[in-house]
């Protein structure tokens, strides 16, 4: 099976960045300023990163933003047994980042489409910077609100924009970036933040400076990139709250819609009440194990991406939905019946749905937005996703407080969500083909 090529796209409006001005007659004495101002100008282009290289900035941009939002699991143990908190004040910090990313996706999903890229994501990793330093001089749990809050915007600001420069500099390639990026994001912070809790000082500081120290690179790198395109006015308007479909995704989005709620919802539960599962099933307290759950449903749910890239859209998402409801069902048993074997193997299945239920949404909708559509549809996507992971989730804190305790809404929980993954299932069943998400001239799986 071969790699999918580059479909020929047509160039996005790009705003130059230097221009040699008109030189005028060709006088002797305009000849010196002629032969420097070329070379400047072409200087001054030399400073641009090239593409390639940009795709990979825009891709750290999203990696290093769901690292930052995973962070904090490993580290909610030590900050409850800091300050004497209970479980649903632990969903709901979690919850409150949903909330902001919302509100960010809703409010400037589509900003980027009027101001440019690099202006929004250069004041978006300099508010993430800011929510760092907030986390890392944090005394109680209003301080961690006010982080969460700040740094669920910034991200909300970002993901359309950071997401449609992808597409907008190779369209293929970035459609597959676009899925498989938070997977590593979400499993790298999980598991760096828990290794860090685990075997270094000061991990609530620590923790955070370093990622301060990555945002400040990305930003000079993302201000060495090549703007994708041209300022046009609207861009008050656009930060009015509007749902909004263009015409030719509306179909395809009621397909991918519930895909994306449940497998998000699970990442949900895994962001917030995974650590306190992981540690009662193992009887360990180690807070690398805490992480691990989150690890490995994110971390497989990345791989999964890139094994099924090239297969036709369809399949990744029948794939995701019945490795979503056997991962689920699997995890569940093994909580009913403790065994933590049984329970990471589940999470690992469940990984899968994850990946592929993702892949196979993005896939579903976005190569159907045309270019200056892409932020806001896009945007639209994250929206959804971020119900699925932020309502869940508080509600799941709320009863395993007042209600039947940790094990009980778990299992709730993952019933909640094999029901969704069941609905989700039947449409994409009465869907029919799968010519949603083929872009032109693009093979898939064999087929064009």
């Amino acid at each position: 099976m071969t790699n999918p090529p580059v479909v020929p796209m047509s160039e996005p409006a790009r705003v130059p960045d230097a221009a040699p001005t008109d030189p005028g007659p060709d006088t002797g004495s305009d000849t010196g300023s002629r032969s420097t101002a070329v070379p400047a100008a072409i200087s001054a282009r030399g400073r641009r990163l090239p593409p390639n290289v940009a795709l990979y900035v825009l891709a750290s941009v999203t990696i290093s933003f769901l690292a930052a939002s995973s962070a904090p699991t490993p580290l909610y143990a030590v900050y409850q047994a800091e300050w004497g908190f209970d479980p649903i004040t632990t969903t709901v910090v979690f919850g409150v980042y949903a909330v902001a990313v919302l509100l960010g996706l809703l409010t400037m999903g589509k900003l980027s489409d009027h101001v440019g890229r690099r202006p929004v994501l250069l004041a978006a990793l300099a508010a993430q910077a800011l929510s760092m330093v907030v986390f890392a001089t944090a005394d109680g749990v209003p301080a961690l609100l006010v982080a969460r809050i700040v740094q669920g915007l910034s991200t909300g600001a970002a993901l359309g924009a950071v997401g449609a420069g992808m597409m907008d500099i190779d369209r293929p390639r970035g459609t597959l970036t676009n899925a498989v990026a938070p997977g590593i994001g979400t499993a790298t912070g999980a598991l760096v933040s828990g290794l860090v809790v685990q075997f270094l000082p000061a991990p609530t500081h620590l923790v955070y400076l370093g990622l301060l120290a990555v945002f400040v690179l990305q930003a000079v790198a993302v201000a060495l990139m090549t703007e994708t395109v041209t300022r046009k006015p609207g861009a008050l308007a656009s930060l009015a709250p509007e749902i909004r479909l263009p015409r030719a995704v509306r179909r395809p989005m009621l397909v991918a819609a519930p895909v994306l709620f449940a497998v998000w919802a699970l990442a949900g539960l895994y962001g917030s009440l995974g650590p306190s599962l992981a540690r009662r099933l193992t009887g360990s307290g180690s807070e690398v194990l805490g992480g691990l759950s989150l690890f490995v449903l994110a971390g497989v749910a990345a791989v999964s991406v890139l094994v099924l890239r090239e297969a036709a859209t369809r399949t990744v998402m029948l794939t995701g939905i019945l490795a979503l409801i056997a991962g689920v069902a699997l995890t569940l048993a093994s909580i009913r019946d403790p065994s933590p074997a049984g329970f990471f193997a589940g999470t690992a299945l469940a990984g899968v749905g994850f990946g592929s239920g993702f892949q196979g949404g993005i896939r579903t909708v976005m190569p159907l937005a045309r270019p200056h559509e892409s932020s806001g549809v896009l945007s639209l996507l994250f929206v959804v996703s971020y119900l699925g992971m932020g309502v869940p989730t508080v509600i799941a804190g709320f009863l395993v407080v007042h209600a039947g305790g940790l094990a009980a809404t778990a299992q709730e929980y993952g019933v909640a969500v094999i029901v969704l993954a069941a609905f989700a299932l039947l449409g994409l069943v009465r869907g029919g083909r799968d010519g949603a998400a083929v872009l032109p001239g693009e093979r898939i799986g064999g087929d064009a």
